[in-house]
């Protein structure tokens, strides 16, 4: 089967099974869009693992979100349920698992470390579009999805050791915010990009994400 029709058959299948207002179509083409950016930068990038990769990282996303237990981990199921799409699209055995490895390593909590350079660009294209102008604007989408405050007086300290579990899960999404993700999460992000050319881009966005969150703080003091 072509390469193209391939692609085109798997953001067929990603579509449909995404419905998450933050980590819908659109999030999956802007880090395909990133991907392909970084690989510019980067040497012997093999784009038949990264672009299914891409394409395919936040597969079990929605299954996540609507899991009570707590027991789902999207990278790992998602690497899971790739594997069966790139079968039956005729996926050679190999890419296959190099394919897999890209999505369950794209993660923070996950576990896995991205070791070939197809996952580690995966892993930083994913990351920067939570950051920025786009960061931002996710963030505020799932607010609103959750029912979240926009701001919290609780000590991030008290607020982590409550409402998180060992592996840094969320115990209730409504009671997070903005700030908070900023706080604990957007501000660590450039320093845990892999490539040279994310850390440039990761830093710069962060910039405009200070000044939006500082002004964000005066105004709600009334300043």
């Amino acid at each position: 089967m072509e390469i193209n029709i391939k692609h085109k058959k798997i953001k067929e299948i990603v579509e449909k099974e995404l419905s998450c207002s933050a980590h819908n179509l659109d999030h999956i083409l802007r880090v395909y869009n990133l991907c392909i950016l970084l690989s510019q930068f980067e040497e012997s990038v093999d784009l038949e693992i990264l672009i299914p990769a891409a394409l395919l990282h936040d597969i079990a996303r929605v299954k996540e979100s609507h899991d009570k237990t707590g027991e789902i981990d999207h990278a790992v199921l998602g690497s899971e349920i790739a594997e069966g799409i790139l079968r039956d699209l005729e996926y050679e055995e190999g890419k296959i698992t190099k394919i897999k490895h890209c999505i369950i390593a794209h993660r923070f909590r996950s576990g896995n470390v991205p070791k070939t350079i197809e996952a580690k660009i995966l892993f930083d294209a994913d990351k920067l579009d939570g950051l920025g102008a786009v960061g931002i604007a996710r963030t505020f989408m799932l607010a609103g999805q959750f029912g979240q405050s926009l701001w919290t007086n609780e000590a991030l300290s008290d607020y982590i050791s409550m409402n998180t579990t060992e592996n840094g899960r969320l115990k209730e999404v409504s009671k997070h915010s903005p700030f908070i993700e900023y706080e604990v999460k957007f501000k660590k992000v450039p320093n845990q990009l892999y490539t040279k050319k994310a850390k440039e881009i990761g830093l710069n966005r962060l910039k405009f994400m200070d000044e939006f969150f500082k002004k964000l703080s005066l105004e709600i003091e009334g300043i």
